[in-house]
């Protein structure tokens, strides 16, 4: 087996090794909401999500919201607009600024969502993540060796019957 050189270096490739788990985590994530029949990728719901829970936003505020760059935000919510689930609309305030909201496609896939998806992928990852203990190394550690060992769709039916 080849050494894993990046796990060897600690905490020098500490970004490296997170951002190698988040595509991991976003891969088995897309895999459960595939296997659950909703047409969006899991990197496009947090933008739902803000404005679900915050309301009409401009791309600046979306992007803030979320933690991404607005061109990021711009090419997502573009992805989103053309899917039919936010809609762009001028800003009833300023009708220089434009703004998005859920349509009515939109806020069926969150509700649906919130209901049936999210509840699953979250109590995959707490299935993976509650055992862990010592340090943030060793728990990246776990982390990475328990996905590799047991994926998160397969962590789906044991997380169904540890939480309710």
């Amino acid at each position: 087996m080849v050494e894993d050189v990046v796990r060897s270096l600690g905490y020098l490739c500490l970004g490296t090794r997170l951002k190698r788990i988040g595509e991991r985590l976003q891969i088995d994530s897309q895999r459960i909401i595939d296997e659950m029949g909703a047409p969006i990728q899991a990197s496009q719901y947090p933008l739902l999500v803000a404005v679900d829970r915050i309301g009409p936003l401009s791309i600046g505020e979306l992007a803030e919201a979320v933690g991404i760059t607005q061109p990021a935000a711009t090419r997502a919510s573009s992805l989103l607009v053309k899917a039919g689930l936010l809609q762009m609309e001028q800003s009833a305030d300023d009708q220089r600024r434009r703004v998005l909201s859920l349509t009515s496609k939109g806020c069926e896939l969150v509700e649906k969502s919130r209901d049936e998806i999210w509840p699953l992928i979250g109590n995959a990852v707490a299935n993976l993540c509650d055992p862990l203990s010592g340090s943030l190394l060793d728990q990246l550690a776990a982390i990475e060796d328990g996905l590799a060992d047991k994926p998160l769709p397969k962590r789906m039916l044991t997380a169904q019957k540890v939480r309710p």
